[in-house]
Order: C-alpha cells, then structure tokens, then sequence
C-alpha cells in the first residue's frame, strides 16, 4: 500500500492516559488519526482509573521533571478550557518523612533547583496547620502550594473528545496482537483480533501491556499490582474537605511510601489513601492480576497510617480496587522512538507516577510521531539507557 493510499497517517495502541492525550494532539496537528483500545472509554483494567491522581511541581523524583510539569499544568488547564470540564483541583501538596529521606530532600532539591515556591515545616508546624496528620517529632515536611487532584477517568475522556472533534476514528473493544513495519520501512501494520490497520506512523501507549507490544524483551519492564483504599474517618470528612486537607506523600523510610487524597464528591465515598511504593509490590501480568482486595491488604494499609493519620486508620473502609504499575528499575519514563524502528514511538509514563504528566506526554507522542523529535527534555527516558537492550 502506498503512503497515498493508506487512510490513516499514525496508528495509537492503547487509550489510556497517555494514548488519549497522544490521539489528541496527533488529530488536532491535522493528521490522520486511528486509535485502538481492546476496552471501553476510561476503563478499570489498567492504569488510569481510580477517580483522583497527585499532580504536583516540586517533583522528588528528578529535578529533570519539573520543566515538564510546568507544561503539563499549562496543557491541562488548555483542555479544561477545550471541553468545559473542570480536570484539576489545586489543593496543595505535602511532603512528609525525615529530613534526609527520599521524599523530602528531593522535593527541596527540586523546589530550589527551579525556584519553586515552598514552606518547609517541623512536626510542630506541620500538625498546628494541618491537625489531622500526626507526626512522630523528627519528622518534617514540605508544602508546595500548586499540588492537587486530576480527575484520571475525566482527563482521558476529555482527550478522547477532543481527539474524535478533530477527526480521529477512536475504535473499542479492538485487541492489537501484533504490529510489523513494512519492507524498506515504509509504514507500518497492526494486527488486531479484527483486522489489520496499515499507517505512516505508529505510537505505542500500551501501559501494562507494554512487555508483549513494545517487542524488546530486554527492555527491563515489569508490572507491579497495586490496591486502592477509600476508607470513612473516624468523625467524618469534614477535616479532610480539599480546602483543609492536602495531597501528601508520606516517607516511612525502608523503601515505603503512602500517598493519599483530600475527600471527593461522588463515589466511591471515603478518602482515599494507598502505597506508592512498598518495597515489595506483587509482580504480575494484566493475564495473572489477583483482582481481589484481601483483608491482610486492608490491615497493612491501617497499620501504614495508623500513627501518621489516625482517625483514617480506624475508619470504615468504603471500597477498594486494583491498578497496575509499569515499572522501570530505576522508575523513570520510556519514551522514544523504537531502537530499530523510528516509525514506531514507545511510551511507557510508568512507575507509578506518569499520569499527571499526560498532557505533556501526548504533545511529546505527537512531536516524535510528526517530526521525529521534540524540543521536551526526555533524554532521561531513553529506551536504550538500560544495558543489554535489544530490538526486535
């Protein structure tokens, strides 16, 4: 089939987070749009569900992100405008634990490298502003102002509407179970359990999925299965009404962290709490995923707040649910294009902390899928940066 002939410019896998901001910017740029999704809008299978996700600047993870943040702020707020749907509560962030911990000294690190506004408080402060949290003495926290909540389930149908009103074709419930780039590398195909799709271009956005499609085994991908918890404090919400109660990181040091929201409108009640990283997540593969909440689950995650947020802890718990983590061992992004295949961009916002980034991301997608390169500063997620890579 010749470049001519072929009805769609790029192909996007996967209408996740990332793929639905990427099918967005692609179909607004004037490109020929196909994107596939083996669920419905804004599922519960994967990654991107769970009605609240932090989006915070002053990022403990890498100095390197807040350039980007910045502009994931300012595209989120472009596509709240677009569609007339409120995506992002700013509620303020806090982030908790020892003074030389992870989650501290890299959220300073972060705030003074950029000149982020910021407060830095002891235990005595932080409980005298915020009462609900109840912090051991030695520890410290520091509040950034611009943190809050996405509204996940919102922001990707919002990119999917977006996406359709420029002209994209938007296909569910369509399995991709293979993709092969044509001879001399003119194009690509996608096979789903329907058809085959041929284009100029094809992005990768397949979060969980990502070890089967991305097709570079030594890619050092691995899936982690994660639980949610809302849970109904002691008293009620009142003290954890957005206006009075931040998003937050907490660093109990030994590689654990547990991150929580403000309480929302709407279900699932409760405030919602959960491990950003624990040190020694389950592995799996979105095939093997236990699905089941159990109740030693339930009892850690107590155990985790009990002296950090007590009138949480004891609560009711209201519902839980299951997400997987993409992981990277050093829990940066892949995002580039393919080692063999410049046609094929991959997109991995992984572990655990990508979604805030989306609408950044899909803009990046859009750049390397049109022009091969992006003026993004994405140098730290390239898919070769880890020993031993091969391509297919």
């Amino acid at each position: 089939m010749t470049a001519a002939a072929r009805p769609f410019d790029v192909i996007v896998v996967g209408l996740g987070a990332m793929g639905s901001a990427a099918a967005a910017h692609l179909a607004a740029r004037g490109q020929r749009v196909l994107g596939l999704e083996q669920y419905q809008p804004a599922h519960d299978q994967g990654s991107s569900h769970g009605h609240s996700r932090v989006i915070r600047l002053a990022y403990f993870e890498h100095p390197s992100y807040v350039p980007l943040l910045r502009r994931a702020y300012a595209l989120w707020g472009d596509l709240e405008r677009e569609t007339g749907t409120r995506l992002l509560t700013v509620t303020g962030g806090l982030m908790v634990g020892r003074p030389d911990s992870e989650v501290v000294r890299g959220t300073l690190e972060s705030a003074r490298l950029h000149d982020l506004p910021h407060e830095t408080l002891d235990a005595g402060a932080l409980q005298r502003r915020f009462p609900t949290f109840t912090p051991a003495p030695d520890l410290v926290g520091v509040f950034e102002p611009h943190a809050g909540v996405l509204r996940p389930e919102a922001c990707v149908q919002a990119h999917l509407a977006v996406a359709a009103s420029h002209g994209a074709d938007l296909r569910f419930g369509e399995r991709v179970t293979g993709w092969t780039v044509l001879a001399g590398g003119d194009g690509v195909e996608v096979q789903t359990q329907q058809e085959t799709h041929a284009a100029g271009r094809l992005v990768l956005a397949p979060g969980a999925w990502a070890p089967d499609l991305f097709a570079l085994p030594q890619l050092p991908l691995e899936v982690e299965r994660q639980v949610l918890f809302w849970l109904d404090p002691v008293g009620g919400t009142a003290p954890f009404t957005p206006d009075r109660f931040p998003v937050y990181v907490w660093d109990h040091g030994a590689g654990v962290q547990v991150y929580g929201f403000p309480a929302q409108d709407g279900l699932p009640d409760g405030v919602k709490v959960a491990f950003f990283r624990t040190g020694r997540g389950t592995r799996c593969t979105p095939q093997t995923i236990d699905r089941e909440v159990h109740a030693s689950e339930v009892t850690m995650m107590r155990e985790a707040i009990a002296d950090v947020i007590p009138s949480l802890a004891g609560g009711e718990l209201r519902a839980a649910t299951t997400c997987m983590y993409t992981l990277t061992p050093d829990h940066h992004f892949v995002i580039g294009p393919h080692p063999r295949h410049p046609q094929v961009i991959l997109a991995s916002p992984c572990s655990g902390h990508g979604f805030k980034f989306a609408s950044v991301v899909g803009e990046i997608l859009a750049d390397l899928a049109t022009a091969g390169t992006t003026a993004h500063p994405i140098a730290l997620f390239d898919p070769l940066r880890f020993a031993g890579t091969s391509a297919r």
